[in-house]
Parts: C-alpha cells; sequence; structure tokens
C-alpha cells in the first residue's frame, strides 16, 4: 500500500475528473438504489390498493422512468469521464517512468532482463492506471450509501439499521482488507510469474535461430510451460480468493435483508410501517449491496497493482550512475576538449581505459581504432557522462566535465551509433528527433549533407513518407545515412560515432565515409571504428589497445 501511495501526487493530478467520475458513480448507484425502492414501494401499493382508479399511478411511474434515464445517463457519463481520466492517468505515469528511467540509461542494474524490463514498463503501469476505477471509487460509493442507507433503517427500523450497518461494513472494509491480506503475497507471486512468462517469451523470440540451431527448442518450451503453469496456478488461487470473497459478501447482504425482514415484520405488525414501505426498504438493502461486489472483483486487482507499484518504484530507485551539479557551469563556446589521466573500471574488474591523456581541438575531427573490447564504446561513454571516470578526468575548455548540466552535455555531444534506430514514421519525424524545432529547409540543408536528398525527393511523398520497420523500406546505406542527417540537424558541434558503418559492406561503407568527410567539415568529431578509413576522412588516428592509447 505504501508504494501506490507514492503515486498519490499523479492522481492528485486528475483530481477534477476522478471527483467527476466519483460523483457519477454515486448517482448511478442512488438511482438504482432508489429505482428498487420506488418500484417495491409502487408494486405492492398497486397491488393492495382498494381505491382503484382513486390511486395515483402516473406520479409514481413517471419517477421510476425518470430513475431508469438518470441511471442510464449517470453510468455513461461515469463511464466516459472515469475512463478518460484513467487514459490521461495513464499517460502521467508513462512519463513519471520514463522520466525516472532517462537519468538511469543504460540501466547499471544488469540483473534486469530486457522481457522484465518491458513487462515493468507496460503491464505493472496498466495494473496502476486502473486503481481508481476498480477500486477506490467503488470504495467511496458503496460507504456513502451505506451509510444512507443506514441513516433511513435508523428512522423507519432502528433495530435493522443496526445490523444493516454492521453487515455494509463487513461487505465493503472488513472482507476487501481479509482478501488483501490473504493474498498480497499470491498477488505479488502473481505478477512476478507473469513476468517471468513474458520474459521467456521474448528471449525464445530473440533467440529462436540459435536455439534451432543448438537444438534447445524442447527445453525452451519445457522452460516456458512451467512458467505458464505456475501463472496459471496463481491466478486460480487468486480466483478462490475472489470467489471465497464474494461468497462472504452475499452471507453479509444475507443477514442484513433477514434482518430488515424481521425487524419490518414485527413493525408492520405493530402498525409503524406499511407493507409498501417495507417492500421499499427490502429491496433498496438488496440494490445497496451492488457497489460491494464491484469492490471484491477488484480486490485481486489491488494485490497485483500493489506489487506492480512496487516493481516500478524499484525501477526508478535504481541509483544514477552520474549526480548533477549543484551550480552548473556555462558551456564555452569553440573549447578543447582534453582528458587527463583518464581510467575506468568497471567494479573490481581490470581497467577498460588507463591513464590516458588526449587534447581535442575544437573542429578537429579524429579516429580511434582498435580491437574489441580495448575500451573504445567506453570512452564516448564517458565523453557522454553516462558514466563517471575511476580516475582522471575530462575538461571541456579547462571545466571538468561533471560541472556542466547533463543535457548541456547531451545537447552538445551527438551521438551516431550502430544500434541508431530508424523507427516506424515518416522521413519528416525521424529527422525531426534530432531538433524538433527545425525547419523544412533546416531538414532538407541535413539529408543533403548526408547526400540523400535526392533520394527523398525522389519518393511520392518526399519527407512524408513512411519507413517501414527498421528502416527496411531503405537500404542499408541509406538508413545510415538517414541516422546521420538526423544527428547532423541536431546542431551539436561534437559528434561522437560508435561503429557507425557496422554490418555495412565495404563499397557502402566507403561511400558513407565520403559522406562523413564532407558532412562533418565544421564538426569535432570523434570516431570509433574497426574499419579501414579512406584517406581524408579524419584528420588522426588513434590506436587504444588494452586499454592504452596509442
Amino acid at each position: 500500500m505504501k508504494a501506490i501511495l507514492t503515486f498519490a501526487p499523479l492522481f492528485l493530478k486528475r483530481w477534477k475528473s476522478f471527483s467527476a467520475a466519483l460523483l457519477l458513480a454515486l448517482v448511478t448507484l442512488i438511482a438504482g438504489v432508489s429505482l428498487l425502492g420506488v418500484s417495491g414501494w409502487f408494486i405492492t401499493a398497486t397491488s393492495l390498493t382498494t381505491l382503484g382508479l382513486a390511486f395515483n399511478l402516473f406520479v409514481p411511474s413517471a419517477g421510476i422512468r425518470a430513475l431508469s434515464f438518470v441511471r442510464i445517463l449517470a453510468r455513461y457519463f461515469e463511464r466516459l469521464v472515469g475512463h478518460n481520466a484513467t487514459l490521461k492517468l495513464l499517460s502521467d505515469l508513462r512519463g513519471w517512468l520514463f522520466a525516472s528511467l532517462f537519468p538511469r540509461l543504460p540501466l547499471p542494474d544488469r540483473s534486469l532482463r530486457h522481457g522484465d524490463l518491458v513487462s515493468r514498463l507496460t503491464t505493472d503501469v496498466d495494473a496502476l492506471d486502473t486503481a481508481f476505477l476498480v477500486g477506490i471509487g467503488p470504495l467511496v460509493a458503496a460507504l456513502f450509501v451505506g451509510t444512507v442507507m443506514t441513516v433511513i433503517l435508523a428512522l423507519f427500523l432502528p433495530g435493522a439499521a443496526l445490523i444493516y450497518g454492521l453487515c455494509i461494513a463487513a461487505a465493503a472494509l472488513l472482507v476487501p482488507l481479509a482478501m488483501i491480506t490473504l493474498s498480497r503475497r499470491a498477488g505479488r507471486a502473481s505478477v512476478e510469474a507473469s513476468a517471468a512468462m513474458r520474459m521467456n517469451v521474448l528471449d525464445a523470440v530473440s533467440g529462436h535461430a540459435d536455439i534451432v540451431v543448438l537444438g534447445a527448442l524442447g527445453t525452451t518450451q519445457d522452460r516456458f510451460a512451467k512458467a505458464a503453469a505456475t501463472a496459471s496456478a496463481l491466478k486460480r488461487r487468486l480466483s478462490l480468493y475472489t470467489t471465497s470473497g464474494s461468497f462472504a459478501v452475499q452471507i453479509a447482504a444475507g443477514l442484513a435483508l433477514v434482518g430488515t425482514l424481521w425487524f419490518g415484520l414485527v413493525a408492520l405488525q405493530a402498525g409503524t410501517i406499511d407493507a409498501p414501505l417495507m417492500a421499499a426498504l427490502l429491496l433498496a438493502v438488496i440494490g445497496s449491496f451492488e457497489a460491494t461486489n464491484v469492490i471484491i472483483r477488484s480486490t485481486s486487482k489491488a494485490t497485483a497493482a500493489m506489487a506492480a507499484a512496487e516493481r516500478l518504484q524499484a525501477l526508478a530507485n535504481i541509483d544514477i550512475p552520474v549526480a548533477e551539479p549543484v551550480a552548473p557551469k556555462a558551456w564555452p563556446n569553440d573549447a578543447p576538449i582534453t582528458l587527463t589521466g583518464l581510467s575506468f573500471s568497471y567494479g573490481a574488474n581490470q581497467p577498460v581505459l588507463n591513464d590516458i591523456d588526449l587534447t581535442i581541438a575544437p573542429g578537429e575531427r579524429i579516429a580511434v581504432i582498435g580491437p574489441s573490447g580495448g575500451g573504445k564504446s567506453t570512452l564516448l561513454r564517458l565523453l557522454l557522462r553516462l558514466d563517471e571516470p575511476t580516475s582522471g578526468s575530462i575538461s571541456v575548455g579547462g571545466i571538468a566535465l561533471d560541472q556542466f548540466a547533463t543535457r548541456d552535455v547531451h545537447a552538445h555531444f551527438a551521438l551516431l551509433s550502430q544500434d541508431s534506430p530508424v523507427f516506424i514514421d515518416t522521413i519528416r519525424n525521424n529527422l525531426l528527433i534530432g531538433r524538433d524545432t527545425a525547419s523544412e529547409d533546416d531538414l532538407w540543408a541535413a539529408l543533403a549533407k548526408a547526400q540523400l536528398d535526392e533520394h527523398v525527393r525522389s519518393l511520392p511523398k518526399g519527407l512524408d513518407t513512411i519507413i517501414g520497420e527498421a528502416g527496411r523500406t531503405l537500404s542499408m546505406g541509406q538508413a545510415r545515412r538517414l541516422t546521420l542527417a538526423r544527428v547532423l540537424l541536431s546542431n551539436a558541434p561534437v559528434l561522437l560515432l560508435d561503429e557507425p558503418t557496422n554490418a555495412l559492406d565495404r563499397e557502402t561503407e566507403e561511400a558513407f565515409f565520403a559522406v562523413l568527410g564532407q558532412a562533418t567539415r565544421d564538426r569535432t568529431v570523434v570516431l570509433v571504428t574497426h574499419a579501414t578509413i579512406p584517406e581524408g576522412t579524419v584528420d588522426r588516428v588513434l590506436t587504444l589497445n588494452h586499454g592504452e592509447l596509442v
């Protein structure tokens, strides 16, 4: 419960919409209870009356129709307002989660598998966004209607009011509380089991080729079957708790009805109430338990929501690898980048970078080559301040990199990696990721620098052409030049290129380097690559081997 309460500010942000949904839910429930009560009174009164035409049939029947319409309209608008608020809350939750994750990416917790991360970003968020509709709203409505009904019974059947009050309190509070207490562990285990099942699916999909080649398909299927069986068993266990809770609520409703009937018959015999009023009270008691049934059905979701909140909090509370400066310095223009005694190691492992000294002048283009595992990509991570050096320092214009705000670092260093994605979207929107305020002329200028403008102009829809998944409607070279154009559009003075020609054939690779040499003449470039670099692409070529710069 404590984990869910940490999301209270996000719920309060939508308090007006949720309050309107709650008010409409109350109107719906009150109209339903009143409809049953008035109908019971009307039917009983008409069957017992001896006045014939002297009995007023029109006012009660008009009231019944009015209550029916009120109930229908209130239910419709409750769903409309409540689900609209819930969808907005879903957007807020995802925004909060991504804002929490961005300073922590790439996640340092290497035990967090890709499938688990996907599960937390999707299923766990979805478990929270229904908390109001299936939990808070029905609970408040049940307590309000139960209180009003208890007061009404106290006026006409004081003895029944006590029994009813205890029963409605048990159905709305005690039974759900007992269910949550008993099912808390099973709910947490169910969320974990569902996440494990998704992880097995994603692992099998991503590694399908290797699984088939190695003959491990049967083992993988068995692992998934066990995960699915565990998740199914836990779901059945939670369903058993829900069924038991519903049974307990029905017992409470039955006791309340029997108590009202008993004291109603006593009052009817004593002449303190008449038969139509007694029928109205009995049907109203039955109708008032409608909201408690919703609470019981949502209890299993409540335990899942609590477990999901804990998982999301754990994800958002992962330590940030770098700390923001208290008083950030202003970024200097046209300043050299200096690495002094730079060393870095992952934990207690052997240093990946060892005592590196390097100065990169403004506008200079350098290439860093060397074997895999030599520390080339780590060097770019440190320049982007995704990690802190173990020892030594990086400075820009004589100011240590950790004295700048991270947003300023990322505004002045643009990264083009071998994994830079091309999204299923228009060419325009793929480019605007680099700078969302860019004009159409800026887009064409960036494409021209990347020598992709002629191809885009030849397309029927030009910039508004939809690119297929992972850029499949483009050649490998065109997709790579599109990501280069996106980086050039950013206006960052320093470009960091991490294996930008990976997976390209030699002819396409040489063409890309030719484009790169022309497009980056006014930028500082740090190029990390295994490829043979054509003459004129960069100003200097350095070798990084076993963490040492040669």
